[in-house]
């Protein structure tokens, strides 16, 4: 009789490019997804949950002209026992799913609509060091308002969010551009469509990468990269791709001269010249709010989603330094991004709807205030009542109920209670402030003994003898005094 073979055991590990998150990251990302929820409801946003998954239809542009539509998502096709089911996938950002929801719901919902969505997306994309495949995002779009006051209030309340959640002014940028003033760039130089047309905004696409100069090379004849191989050009002349250069370099000393430097780039181009005033209503709005320039300013360097945005683009840079895996400096770099995109409710009514929002990269963010010593202080864990008699578990539980009672988050310690000393370990894993010791003689003579954890730590860790003696870190309290006591020594240490 063949030997049976056994059935090799799962890998405890997580699916290549995704991770888990404990108690501190879930609470931090919390704090900071409460945070930026208060700043975008008190600028009037709804907020809106929709359904992780979508249809691959309504999601869109992640259609491939394959057999399985699943470039840049997680798809499957649905079997309901019928050929041809639907293609579902988890969803890649929260705008796809907006455009589908106010699509369906147009006629019940206000318009202009104005909903905030935070959650986590999925993209099927190759991982890498501090790229995962899926991650949080927290957006804020208007839906139905062609009025650049929507754009501009977008950034305000951006620029206030980053404050709120703790990048002060000085450590960002909120950069804005126009993608109209692009086509008008493109239209002087005769490329109104055509592979030309897509070769160059594929080259723009790269400024901020290569540079000015990397930007001349490949519009001409093309360059080495940093590999050493060589990338072909678009082959335009220099006079062909002046255009293009000075509208990516436009930018000066001032918003002024910015905006008038555009104005040259773009010629009589009617939407050129259309997306300069745009930007210039943008501008005034915000000043007249009192945004500066050290907050929000016009950069044409700025180029997102070629494809994909219609109008204004903005895009927040953090600007402070750190240091990267080598120990060089580098600035941390963009956390969030949006623009308008005018078309994408179309696909779904054959009306243009005007739309406008923004996203921030929840997990990009706090990982930026980790980098800059701002993260959120960690939480104390919760207050352990030692077990000493497994008998009198209802005592300890009775304990437990008090001090929950009172406010104060607190367990009774579940595991085997023979040795006392795992007990303490157990807690001093849990971060707990507190340790609560009743044995048969302390209930005997009607006290607790409070074990202040956190001091005894720093006393065990710095102190000598003689200083051990001066600071206990351990009290004798009558047990109708359990809660006030554990109560003054959280105080004392939230305090100081």
């Amino acid at each position: 009789m063949a030997k049976v073979k056994k059935q090799p055991r799962p890998k405890a590990l997580p699916p290549k490019g995704f991770r888990d998150y404990f108690g501190e990251d879930v609470r931090a990302r919390k704090s900071m997804l409460d945070a930026i929820a208060a700043v975008y409801h008190q600028y009037g946003f709804e907020a809106l949950e929709s359904a992780a998954v979508e249809t691959v239809e309504a999601l869109g542009k992640f259609l491939p002209d394959v057999d399985r539509p699943n470039e840049g998502v997680f798809a499957w096709q649905e079997d309901d026992g019928k050929e041809g089911g639907d293609w579902l996938a988890l969803r890649y950002d929260l705008t796809a799913p907006l455009a589908r929801v106010f699509a369906q719901h147009r006629n019940d919902l206000p318009t202009p609509y104005r909903r905030f969505a935070m959650g986590p997306v999925w993209r099927n994309e190759k991982p890498g060091p501090g790229r995962f495949r899926q991650f949080y995002q927290c957006d804020a779009d208007t839906v139905g308002s062609a009025s650049m006051a929507a754009d501009a209030e977008i950034c305000a309340m951006l620029a206030d969010t980053l404050e709120t959640v703790g990048i002060p002014r000085g450590d960002y940028i909120i950069r804005v551009n126009n993608r109209k003033v692009l086509n008008g760039v493109l239209e002087v130089m005769g490329l109104d469509a055509g592979e030309a047309r897509d070769a160059v905004l594929r080259t723009i696409d790269k400024f901020d990468k290569v540079g000015e100069a990397g930007v001349r090379e490949l519009l001409g004849k093309g360059r080495l990269d940093a590999s050493g191989a060589y990338i072909d050009g678009v082959g335009l002349t220099g006079d062909q791709a002046e255009p293009v250069l000075a509208f990516l370099t436009s930018k000066a000393a001032g918003t002024a001269a910015t905006l008038a430097n555009l104005r040259a780039a773009v010629g009589e181009s009617p939407v050129g010249l259309e997306g300069v005033t745009e930007l210039q209503t943008i501008a005034d709005l915000l000043s007249a709010q009192g945004y500066g320039p050290d907050q929000i300013e016009i950069d044409p360097s700025v180029v997102r989603g070629l494809g994909y945005y219609t109008g204004p683009v903005y895009e927040a840079e953090l600007t402070f330094e750190i240091l990267d895996e080598k120990g060089r400096k580098r600035q941390f770099g963009s956390v969030a991004g949006g623009g308008r995109y005018d078309d994408l409710v179309k696909r779904f009514t054959g009306q243009e709807v005007p739309a406008t929002g923004v996203s921030i990269g929840v997990d990009r963010l706090l990982a930026a205030l980790e980098a800059k010593g701002r993260g959120a202080s960690k939480s104390a864990g919760p207050v352990v009542v030692t077990v000493m008699d497994r008998d009198r578990m209802a005592d300890y539980q009775i304990m437990v109920a008090e001090l929950r009672q009172a406010g104060i988050r607190a367990e009774v310690y579940l595991g085997n209670p023979k040795n006392f000393g795992n007990q303490l370990k157990y807690a001093d894993k849990r971060a707990s402030p507190v340790a609560v010791i009743e044995g048969g003689n302390e209930h005997e003579n009607g006290v607790v003994q409070i074990k202040d954890l956190i001091l005894g730590a720093k006393i065990a860790e710095n102190a000598t003898l003689e200083e051990w003696k001066s600071l206990p870190s351990q009290y004798e309290v009558p047990r109708s005094e359990l809660v006030s006591k554990v109560r003054e020594i959280i105080a004392l240490h939230e305090a100081g």
